[in-house]
C-alpha cells in the first residue's frame, strides 16, 4: 500500500505509522521518502522481516538487515517490537475471533475468517464467495 507512487502523492513531511502489517510498507520506498524529507517521520510497530529481529537480544550482535539497520538510524523514525496489540482490548477481540472460529470450525458452521487458499488466482470455483467453507 505504501509504496514509491503512494508515497508521490503525499504531503511533504508526512508521518507514517504502522501497526497493523510489516508489508504494507515497501521499506525501501520508505527510507527513500526519508531521506528525500517527503515522509517527516515514521513509526513502525511492524516490519515485513520482524521475526528475525524482534524477541531477541542483539545489544551484542550485528544486524544483518541492512534496510533495518538503515531505518534504525534515523532520529525521526521509531520501531518496536510489536507491541502495539498488547492491549486489554485487543487480546479480549483475539481471544473472542479465536474461540468463535474454533466453534464455527467444530459445528460445520461457514468461517468468516478462513483464509482462501485453494482457489489461487482461479476465483471462479471459490466457495467462499458462496459463503461456504473451502474444506
Amino acid at each position: 500500500m505504501v509504496n514509491e507512487e503512494s508515497i508521490k502523492h503525499m504531503k511533504k513531511g508526512v508521518m507514517i505509522i504502522n501497526t497493523g502489517r510489516g508489508k504494507l510498507i515497501e521499506t525501501k520506498a520508505l527510507i527513500k521518502g526519508l531521506k528525500s524529507g517527503k515522509i517527516g517521520s515514521a513509526g513502525l510497530d511492524v516490519y515485513e522481516e520482524e521475526s528475525e529481529y524482534f524477541f531477541e537480544d542483539f545489544s551484542l550482535k550485528m544486524i544483518s538487515d541492512d534496510q533495518l539497520a538503515r531505518l534504525m538510524t534515523f532520529p525521526n523514525v521509531l520501531i518496536t517490537s510489536h507491541q502495539a496489540f498488547f492491549t486489554k482490548e485487543a487480546l479480549t477481540k483475539i481471544a473472542r475471533t479465536t474461540l468463535n472460529n474454533v466453534r464455527d470450525f467444530m459445528g460445520g458452521e461457514y468461517l468468516k475468517n478462513e483464509v482462501c487458499y485453494r482457489c489461487g488466482a482461479d476465483t471462479t470455483q471459490c466457495k467462499k464467495k458462496d459463503a461456504k467453507r473451502c474444506f
